[in-house]
């Protein structure tokens, strides 16, 4: 069981919820601030988690399910649970009818807009999978998808989506799809192979870290239209400051010419900026109240 439980885990990439879960959780504490004039409380911050863990777990075996047959066929990937037989198909569904389930429960425990939410969010959930079949904007619907986090938890604490959350929605879109442009540059060959889309095989490697470049500058100035909107102060913006300096970094070692680095400005690079942004805004607000 323990052995399987660990497969599972490598299947859901378990690491990279570090991505969406703290904008998921500043979702919550500027919405609560900002609607409710105080910090969301522990139960409320306890189903945004059970909420993210489901709709992360359900999405990615979701797309490991419907990528198999592709998955087997990339040396990237073939070792992945299910082309490699360490999960059979059963098991998958399975485990996404359970995550669901979690999604369900969760929302259903926060507020009737979550709720009313939740049927948007399976569809994009399902829907992102089979973007690479016919698209090269799946960069986009995946940031689409991910955004929902802090929108999600906007509203999971506020019972309402307002300018603000909508912002903050577009911002985390453009830093989601960005990144993952970078990411796909890796698999231009494959992609190409298989009659798979995105920008890389659109435009080229060269020019899609161009379009990701400008994708998180417009990360960065959501950033700033966040601080405008709210009361967030001087730790807020040390921590946009940090982001800043990660995004800069992130593009300065992956070129058209060497991508060996991008694993680390995908996964290291991405996970820290997260976190950042959402630990300085943590201590901002707790600071600004009390």
């Amino acid at each position: 069981m323990f052995k399987k439980a660990v497969v599972f885990l490598q299947m859901i990439k378990f690491e990279h919820t570090l991505f969406a879960l703290p904008f998921a959780f500043m979702g919550a504490l500027l919405g609560s601030v900002a609607v409710n004039d105080h910090l969301p409380s522990w139960a409320q911050i306890g189903w945004v988690l059970l909420a993210m863990f489901g709709a992360r777990s359900a999405a990615m075996g979701l797309n490991r399910l419907i990528d198999r047959v592709s998955d087997a066929k990339n040396p990237r990937t073939s070792n992945r649970a299910i082309p490699a037989g360490l999960l059979q198909i059963g098991e998958v569904l399975l485990f996404i009818f359970v995550s669901f389930a979690m999604l369900f429960w969760a929302s259903f425990m926060l507020n009737p807009l979550a709720m009313k939410l939740l049927p948007i969010a399976v569809v994009m959930l399902v829907v992102y999978s089979y973007t690479k079949r016919f698209t090269w904007l799946c960069h986009v619907v995946l940031g689409l998808t991910i955004a929902l986090a802090p929108l999600g938890g906007w509203a999971a604490v506020t019972g309402v989506v307002d300018w603000t959350a909508m912002v903050f929605f577009a911002t985390i879109t453009f830093w989601i799809a960005g990144f993952d442009i970078i990411y796909s540059c890796q698999d231009v060959e494959f992609d190409l192979k298989e009659g798979l889309h995105s920008i890389p095989v659109r435009f080229g490697v060269a020019n899609s870290l161009k379009i990701a470049r400008v994708l998180h500058i417009i990360t960065a100035l959501g950033f700033i239209a966040l601080l405008l909107m709210t009361d967030l102060g001087g730790w807020y913006i040390a921590g946009m400051v940090i982001a800043y300096l990660i995004l800069f970094y992130e593009h300065y070692i992956v070129s058209p010419d060497d991508l060996s680095r991008l694993q680390t400005a995908f996964f290291t690079m991405n996970g820290v900026l997260s976190i950042v942004v959402f630990s300085f805004t943590l201590i901002d607000l707790v600071v600004r109240n009390h």
